[in-house]
């Protein structure tokens, strides 16, 4: 018996070092594939066993634009658990950060990172014509802004499908100009953004979106001090005027529990889930 189970120890350890060589484990998880030449410039895949033309999501973590990662438990615990479990292909990012990484050089790797999970996504089971964009806080905002920049045709050559839709966890700033000339406006914008206006324009998705966007749904908390909810609507209103299809979910939820309860929370997950099934049946 004994040396049957030896052997048996042995195989696993080979099959595991296999696995381990490859970026691949055993629950069809792929860690810190690069999409760049950047060591910041990679992402997690978690798919589930056998998927096939799955719609894949596509999850930018959020930090003030200068720190975060995407294995924290908050961005991918329960997201993954709930739509990995659900036939979806879950992806999560990192992204070269303030200092070193102004934002539209953030908006870049989003973009990046889209043509990489597009041009791979078949390989974990996932269908590159089905992709959702998701980011919380920081993450919201860049979201946002990379579907400003497709609006104007700037991403029409790098982009090979159109994605189903996005979801906006709770970001403050979809109008920067706004923010910006405010007289209180929060320290970690003005790290962020800057002084010079003509970069609050270029970053700010309200101001450089010009046409229609795939179907958007914008989070907010109604606990937040600074009107996050006022900005969502805002912002709502600027996409409506292309006719693009967009929605305002509001929250009384923390800004961090916006996006820690995303998959655990049932009645709020429920919620998002029904966009999701709506933005498939329409491109179906």
């Amino acid at each position: 018996m004994r040396p049957l189970l030896d052997k048996f120890c042995k195989l696993l350890c080979v099959t595991i070092t296999a696995c381990s060589a490859n970026n691949a484990l055993a629950n069809n998880e792929f860690h810190d594939l690069a999409y760049g030449n950047d060591p910041a410039q990679t992402l997690d895949v978690y798919a589930p066993t056998a998927a096939k033309g799955a719609p894949v999501i596509v999850m930018v973590h959020g930090g003030a634009w200068r720190f975060g990662d995407k294995d924290n438990r908050g961005v991918v615990k329960h997201k993954v658990a709930h739509w990995v479990n659900n036939g979806y292909v879950f992806t999560s990012l990192n992204y070269r950060m303030l200092p070193a990484a102004d934002l539209l050089t953030q908006a870049q790797d989003i973009v990046s990172a889209i043509q990489f999970i597009q041009t791979n996504a078949a390989s974990w089971g996932g269908d590159p014509a089905k992709l959702i964009l998701m980011g919380h806080s920081a993450g919201a905002h860049l979201v946002a802004l990379v579907n400003a920049q497709a609006s104007t045709g700037l991403l029409d050559s790098k982009i090979a499908y159109p994605w189903l839709g996005s979801i906006a966890l709770d970001s403050a700033v979809y109008d920067v100009v706004k923010v910006m000339r405010a007289t209180d406006t929060p320290r970690l914008y003005k790290r962020a953004f800057g002084e010079d206006p003509a970069i609050w324009q270029a970053v700010s998705p309200l101001h450089v979106l010009a046409g229609k966007i795939p179907p958007l749904l914008l989070v907010c908390s109604e606990k937040r001090p600074d009107e996050a909810c006022d900005q969502a609507s805002q912002f709502k209103q600027r996409v409506e005027s292309f006719g693009s299809d967009v929605r305002v979910l509001t929250k009384t939820l923390s800004h961090r529990d916006i996006n820690v309860l995303l998959g655990k929370d049932e009645a709020y997950t429920a919620q998002v889930d029904e966009f999701l099934q709506q933005i498939q049946k329409n491109r179906s």
